[in-house]
């Protein structure tokens, strides 16, 4: 179990990604500390009682990412069940209105940095004290390859991920003496609930069937499989273990290559 020991907050916890990270990094011997919106409590309850049923160790803490008391709170109660915090995943994120920036609302790209991009510091500025007391820690940045390949109608969250990819390298230069590294993952689509809710109303609007459209995306990617939420976090759960000690400052692409950085 390469995370045994290891205690892992993970913000932003839902039905996609961040429920099947909850689960793999307690079977990997996490003690696993999830947060989301309060509105959500008792979703992510339910996700921690997942965790506790299959022998793991949860708490569930309702933190709006905004809110920078919020989140100090959520790692003192991290630190308050579980004596440290070993690894942080910054999750939390908002999509907008899908809009061509010509018609966008400039309000909505505000608050998808808000949330994405501030959201995150606000999760790090939490908890760099208790890494800097021990010298160690790892923080993991979920982004996108929307960073790095211009995808139209997604301006909003590219741009929110772009900035926290130059936070992760700033981050890791001036924290790397303290043993704190940082890891930009660099996701293409997830196959999960919110991706397939989405995709089959997407088909529905081109008036297609949704194994047509999905048909068009595998092709375009190298494995030809569309990357299931939980083998991506996999590759999360890798770099917040030992296993990833000497990377730092890296943007890493985790999409089954439908882009491959150069």
């Amino acid at each position: 179990m390469i995370l045994s020991g290891k205690t892992v907050m993970i913000s932003g916890v839902g039905p996609g990604m961040g429920r099947k990270l909850a689960l793999l990094a307690a079977a990997e011997g996490a003690r696993v500390a999830i947060g989301s919106l309060p509105s959500e409590q008792a979703f992510i309850d339910g996700v921690a009682a997942e965790v506790k049923a299959a022998g793991g160790e949860c708490i569930a803490v309702g933190c709006d990412v905004t809110d920078q008391a919020q989140c100090h709170a959520f790692a003192a109660a991290t630190i308050e069940a579980f004596g440290t915090i070993d690894g942080l995943v910054n999750s939390a994120y908002v999509h907008g209105g899908w809009d061509l920036f010509e018609d966008a609302d400039l309000d909505v790209w505000r608050r998808a940095f808000e949330v994405t991009f501030w959201g995150a510091l606000h999760m790090t500025k939490a908890v760099l004290p208790e890494m800097k007391r021990r010298r160690a820690g790892a923080v993991v940045n979920i982004s996108t390859q929307g960073t790095v390949r211009a995808l139209p109608r997604q301006g909003d969250y590219a741009c929110a991920k772009a900035a926290l990819n130059a936070a992760t390298r700033t981050c890791a230069r001036e924290l790397g003496e303290y043993g704190i590294r940082f890891v930009a993952t660099r996701m293409g689509r997830l196959w999960g609930v919110p991706y397939q809710v989405a995709m089959a109303e997407r088909a529905k609007q081109q008036g297609i069937t949704l194994d047509q459209l999905l048909d068009g995306v595998r092709a375009g990617i190298a494995l030809g499989v569309i990357p299931p939420d939980e083998e991506c976090a996999k590759g999360v759960v890798m770099f917040l273990s030992d296993y990833a000690s000497m990377i730092t400052g890296a943007g890493i692409d985790i999409n089954g290559g439908e882009y491959m950085s150069p």
